[in-house]
């Protein structure tokens, strides 16, 4: 195969899209927040994207049916406006495949006719946070009062050392192409996938974009990782040598 192949399955016409990307990091935050619109809109899966900068390795579905690591795009009717929303379990291997790939990913949403982005994730914080707030950062100054309306912090210095991956490079590259492009990043521990963040990052993008949604099964999944936590921080009280929250950050 190329080192990048574009694979479109339908090319629906859509009302001023906006593509969202969720892609696995910090928290799982972004990856849960546009799983989470797949599952409560109706959508349809639009476009892969394959590289060679994925990890070597195939998914196994239930049947026992074999698919290569890609990246997909969905089409999700979502109100007034369709979203194009981005997923995958991966994300590039190397910095210049980061570059590549974000720029097929942006290719893909020019295609589509979609102008505005919004990159998904989140921010560690080292501890648990119930009540994360949303920051922001953004690809032009000009976006910046609307998200602040929008309930987005927008924090001095922070996120300390940029926004890396294609979250960061959707703002850089995006805003080269002429894109509106912003990023919304919850609070979160760093070390536990985060339900509660991603349902927040959710809640600034509805005020936004101008869409409803429903939370129930993350707020069932948020309490089922408050569980977690509680458990983790019973073993730190009781057993020496458990890790720190330093050590934790970058798990889950």
């Amino acid at each position: 195969m190329d080192d990048i192949e574009i694979e479109t399955l339908a090319e629906p016409t859509l009302r001023d899209p906006v593509l969202v990307e969720g892609l696995p990091g910090v928290g799982h935050v972004g990856k849960l927040a546009a799983e989470h619109l797949l599952e409560e809109f109706d959508s349809d899966l639009v476009a892969r994207v394959y590289a060679d900068e994925f990890p070597p390795q195939v998914g196994i579905d239930d049947d026992g049916v074999a698919s290569l690591a890609c990246a997909e795009f969905h089409a999700v009717d979502a109100g007034e406006r369709d979203l194009l929303v981005l997923t995958g379990d991966h994300q590039a291997q190397s910095h210049s495949g980061h570059y590549h790939i974000t720029d097929a990913f942006l290719d893909v949403a020019e295609s589509f006719d979609a102008s505005e982005v919004y990159a998904l994730g989140g921010v560690p914080t080292g501890e648990l946070v119930e009540e994360p707030d949303v920051l922001g950062a953004v690809a032009n100054a000009d976006g910046i009062e609307a998200l602040e309306d929008a309930g987005v912090e927008f924090r001095e210095g922070e996120p300390a050392g940029g926004i890396v991956g294609v979250s960061g490079l959707l703002l850089g590259l995006g805003g080269r192409r002429g894109l509106s492009a912003a990023c919304l990043m919850g609070e979160t521990s760093g070390y536990l996938v985060d339900p509660t963040s991603a349902q927040a990052v959710l809640e600034v993008l509805e005020t936004a974009i101008g869409f409803e949604v429903g939370y129930d099964s993350l707020e069932e999944r948020a309490e089922e990782m408050k569980e977690v936590a509680e458990k983790i921080q019973e073993m730190q009280n009781q057993q020496q040598g458990m890790p720190t929250d330093d050590d934790l950050r970058y798990i889950g």
